[in-house]
């Protein structure tokens, strides 16, 4: 199995065409979203072209030359997130990690902008950009449920539970219902972000929501206490006037 980013030319079609799918490998086409930048590590977007999310992988094509487009196997991405943060980068988009069969310090110096010839074997991070930056949410989730869809293989004597998928749903559950003081998902600054695997992030992602569970328990013995401090002087100033 191919690990990673990978040049994708099978098209079918007119036109800019379609990608040419694993039909007898049950692959099948789940969402298509047409007008779609993508920046590979931290190089600058390429023009914009359409995103075809299938059940195996997601691939991106080019609309003006068909011999331009990558494709990437949702086994391959270890985490995807929404980022809306104009300090992370400029433009909202759907932000993906892919894991490489390189070395960690030669995928470094792959991402730089300054080589002429991207290695793609060395891409560990994309960028896919819509148009329509209305359209992240359901891209995000589609990736959440293509994503469920190929689990990460189990090998012997690992233990299983891993793969986790932090949403809204989920959030409000870790904190424990709607008070506003924790609906720091609504911040359109934040990660919402869905890992493949056991990485760190997961690990902050779900100290944050247990610090904010906390806080927000300390925020409702503090309410209480204020209360019974405001009854105290209500009662006090009640005898007086008696």
């Amino acid at each position: 199995m191919v690990i990673g980013l990978r040049q994708f030319m099978a098209r079918v079609g007119t036109g800019a065409g379609e990608p040419v799918l694993d039909t007898d490998n049950g692959e099948e086409l789940v969402h298509v979203q047409p007008s779609v930048s993508i920046a590979l590590g931290n190089r600058s977007p390429d023009t914009p072209g359409t995103l075809y999310i299938t059940t195996k992988q997601v691939v991106w094509l080019s609309d003006l030359d068909r011999a331009k487009g990558y494709a990437v196997g949702f086994l391959s991405l270890s985490l995807h997130a929404v980022s809306r943060d104009p300090e992370a980068y400029p433009s909202p988009c759907i932000y993906t990690q892919i894991e490489t069969e390189a070395d960690e310090d030669d995928s470094e110096d792959s991402d730089s902008e300054c080589n002429d010839v991207l290695d793609l074997s060395k891409v560990t991070e994309m960028r896919l950009i819509p148009s329509d930056a209305s359209q992240l949410d359901t891209l995000f989730q589609i990736f959440c449920e293509c994503a469920e869809l190929n689990p990460e293989p189990i090998e012997e004597g690992e233990e299983g539970g891993h793969n986790w998928v932090f949403s809204t749903d989920q959030l409000e559950d870790e904190t424990g219902g709607d008070d506003a003081e924790c609906h720091f998902h609504q911040n359109p600054t934040n990660l919402i972000g869905h890992s493949n695997g056991d990485h760190d992030l997961a690990r902050t992602v779900l100290e944050l929501s247990h610090f904010c569970k906390n806080l927000q328990l300390q925020i409702h013995d503090q309410r209480f206490e204020d209360a019974e401090e405001m009854e105290r002087v209500s009662d006090s100033s009640h005898h007086q006037h008696q």
